[in-house]
């Protein structure tokens, strides 16, 4: 096997200290960016690798942070992990990624797996039932974590979100200022905070305009493209004949105005329709998408950014913080037809 490239190496052929050579490896301003650029130019020459194993025997730091959450084939998740990575990538931070699918068992292995690790930190945005303990295992191992768009009761940890209660309210009352009165609620779940918030959204607003909660217009359960297409079926045949429809995310959206038209009616004429989250899909579905911005990037790099601070000793305030949602006022609502959706 060929020997390994040492530092000495590289200091060697370029005249400098191996001191030097280590701090420009790590991109540390005392070295001059030319110098560094040129370190890193004869190490990368040599196939020099950097040993992250004694690296972090010396600064009991491994530079490796967890990052867990439900699903990164959602969307949502995946403008998340980006503005993670983006900021994560300035510290030269290196995160392991893992799909829980809400299992918590998957989750728990996941976390003891990064503390065998040495990880640094863990970003999470935990699954349905996780116990307060779980997170604690983490904390109490050296191991900070942060939490993203999920709380869970009883942690003092730093908790970065959307305002799902109010950015509901928002899409709800749009709904009624354009004249709606029988408005349903389609997709999510009680067992998470996020369903919880968004659902007491919903009521409020309805209940501020004085229009009657009925409980029977929530189609609970959808959070996909598919579970939102297939909740097309009951949305049309409900008694109440609803005119509009907030749904928990885009894709429950997109998939509800999908089966829609199917029916041969046409969503933001027939139904209004708004989802949540403003993916970049939204933009270019048809019809376009009246959502609300959810604000995911900054969800992410706030959540990286206080794990960062934390391990370099200063500290964000534990509890929530709350990302304020903005309307994004599309093509797929509009004023109420008194025909509803019963031509």
């Amino acid at each position: 096997m060929a020997q390994k490239v040492k530092l000495s190496t590289i200091a060697e052929t370029l005249g400098v200290s191996t001191a030097t050579v280590s701090l420009a490896l790590r991109d540390s301003p005392l070295v001059a960016l030319s110098t560094r650029d040129r370190i890193k130019e004869q190490a990368r020459a040599l196939g020099y690798i950097y040993n992250r194993r004694a690296a972090s025997l010396r600064t009991s730091r491994s530079g490796i942070i967890g990052v867990v959450v439900h699903d990164i084939m959602n969307p949502f998740y995946g403008e998340i992990l980006k503005a993670i990575e983006s900021e994560l990538d300035r510290d030269r931070q290196t995160f392991i990624l893992s799909n829980h699918y809400d299992s918590v068992e998957k989750q728990r292995n996941f976390v003891e797996t990064l503390l065998q690790l040495g990880g640094d930190g863990v970003i999470m945005s935990p699954a349905i039932g996780t116990p307060p303990e779980d997170i604690l295992l983490a904390e109490d191992n050296g191991m900070p974590a942060i939490l993203i768009a999920r709380s869970i009761e009883g942690l003092d940890v730093p908790i970065f979100r959307g305002d799902d209660s109010y950015g509901i309210s928002l899409a709800t009352n749009h709904l009624i200022g354009l004249g709606h009165r029988v408005i349903a609620m389609v997709g999510g779940t009680d067992q998470t905070s996020t369903g919880r918030d968004r659902y007491q959204g919903y009521v409020n607003a309805l209940r501020k305009a004085n229009i009657e909660v009925d409980p029977a217009l929530r189609i609970p359960g959808p959070r996909s493209k598919q579970g939102g297409f297939e909740a097309a079926v009951n949305f049309l045949s409900l008694p109440q004949k609803p005119t509009a429809a907030v749904c928990w995310n885009d894709l429950v959206a997109i998939g509800l105005m999908n089966g829609i038209a199917r029916a041969g009616l046409i969503p933001g004429r027939d139904v209004s329709v708004t989802g949540y989250d403003d993916l970049e899909e939204a933009s270019i579905a048809t019809p376009s998408l009246t959502t609300v911005w959810n604000g995911q990037s900054e969800v992410g790099r706030s959540a990286a950014r206080a794990l960062l601070d934390k391990l370099s000793g200063s500290h964000e305030p534990d509890g929530i913080h709350l990302i304020k949602p903005e309307m994004r006022i599309r093509q797929s609502t509009g004023p109420l037809r008194h025909s509803g959706h019963d031509n």
